[in-house]
C-alpha cells in the first residue's frame, strides 16, 4: 500500500473512530472529527501533511506515486 493510500485509510478510520465516540462516549470528541477535516483541508491547498512527515519519519511511509 502506497504512501497516499495509507494516509487516506489512517484519516477514514480517525473519522469514523471520533464518531463513534462521540455517539458513545461524549459530544465533545467531535473536535477531532473538525481536527482530521481541517487538517485534510490545509493539506489539499498547501501540499504539506504532517501524517506524511509522521510516516516517513517511523518508517512507514512505503513508496509514494508522487
Amino acid at each position: 500500500m502506497n504512501l497516499h493510500y495509507r494516509i487516506r485509510a489512517i484519516a477514514g478510520a480517525m473519522i469514523l473512530a471520533s464518531l463513534l465516540l462521540a455517539i458513545f462516549v461524549s459530544p465533545r470528541l467531535l473536535w477531532l472529527t473538525a481536527f482530521v477535516g481541517a487538517n485534510l483541508l490545509q493539506s489539499a491547498f498547501t501540499r504539506w501533511c504532517l501524517m506524511e512527515d509522521i510516516l516517513r519519519k517511523t518508517g512507514l511511509g512505503g513508496p509514494t506515486d508522487a
